[in-house]
């Protein structure tokens, strides 16, 4: 089958060409470094399927144009599915499948390695080393054994993160979560509602999905009930934090930390080499001033276990379409 991959990078190519061969899959890739979009769209024609990524748009104006070109499958190599309009998708009978979990230990570590970071300034020990300065002055941090961490989110993601913390450093662990985890508690967490949460937390980490009920979960208001001094980690969804409130609260103080691996604008940054120009974001320039902010381009996910399954699950998901059998992982 025939099928134009969008947004692909180098490492992109490398392991899904590799699992196409290993598996047999024997699909015929087309890849493109553009982002699908209306503008990019025609690109796909003669195809079968797409195949898009997190910042590709697949808006009901382009899934028009898709099943215009005779498209009938999406085919998803991320679990998010928010830039997808699955109502259009499911009224023009196209079918889009993701990938669910890939590596859930990959981001949770990556969040504790924000944390840690953050904690021990370790990214600003290293420069100042290098320059020569082997002074302590500004480097000091806190122990993390007996801090209060909050989850929103007890997923996958949520419960691996969560359990690090508390088996691993010694954390007292709150949640948050509309379907209270069996295994969450059975590991140690304490349910709480959302308002406890914030007021106790010391550390606060995001993974939840990203749904109308949680767009801008982060707000001016849900800061002011925060402890002073929280550090703040999201690796979820970008707009599950509204950045300028949160820009407002590291000024504050009501906010002594945040690190984000994620970005509510990052369609047009991450992910890109944008060393030779000025950065355009306003936004995401005053947050990248703050010595206390930690920003990675959405990489949590990026380990070799990861790119394997992703590479995997996305050419199963394709043969899947090809043969009119289900795979299991079908939004619609």
């Amino acid at each position: 089958m025939k099928v134009a991959v969008f947004g692909t990078k180098r490492y992109d190519r490398e392991y899904l060409e590799r699992f196409n061969a290993e598996t047999g899959a024997g699909h015929e890739l087309i890849f493109r470094e553009e982002r699908l979009s209306e503008a990019t769209v025609a690109s796909a024609s003669g195809c079968a399927a797409v195949c898009v990524f997190v910042n590709d748009d697949v808006s009901a104006n382009v899934l028009e144009s898709l099943a215009a070109l005779g498209i009938k499958g999406v085919a998803l190599r991320c679990a998010g599915f928010n830039n997808v309009d699955l109502k259009t998708a499911q009224r023009l009978g196209m079918t889009v499948a993701r990938v669910p979990a890939y590596s859930p230990h990959a981001v949770a570590e990556h969040a504790v390695a924000l944390i840690l970071t953050l904690n021990r300034k370790t990214h600003r020990a290293f420069n100042r080393v290098r320059e020569g300065n082997f002074e302590l002055q500004g480097l000091l941090g806190f122990d993390l054994h007996g801090k209060t961490v909050g989850t929103i989110g007890t997923g996958q993601i949520g419960l691996i993160f969560g359990r690090i913390l508390h088996h691993g450093f010694g954390c007292r662990w709150l949640a948050s979560d509309p379907k209270p985890s069996d295994l969450a508690r059975a590991s140690g967490a304490e349910f709480v509602e959302l308002d406890h949460l914030y007021a106790e937390s010391d550390i606060i980490s995001l993974h939840c999905p990203l749904t109308p009920q949680t767009h801008h979960l982060i707000n001016t208001d849900s800061i002011a009930k925060m402890k002073r001094g929280v550090m703040l980690i999201n690796t979820s969804r970008g707009a599950v934090v509204n950045t300028r409130a949160v820009i407002q609260g590291l000024k504050s103080g009501i906010i002594g930390a945040l690190g984000l691996d994620v970005y509510e604008e990052e369609a047009d940054v991450f992910f890109e080499n944008l060393s030779d120009q000025v950065l355009q974001d306003d936004v995401l320039a005053r947050l990248l001033s703050f010595p206390n902010v930690l920003v990675t381009s959405h990489q949590a996910y990026f380990t070799h276990e990861a790119m394997e399954a992703i590479a995997r699950v996305t050419l199963a998901n394709l043969t899947a379409f090809e043969t009119g059998t289900p795979s299991g992982n079908e939004l619609v």
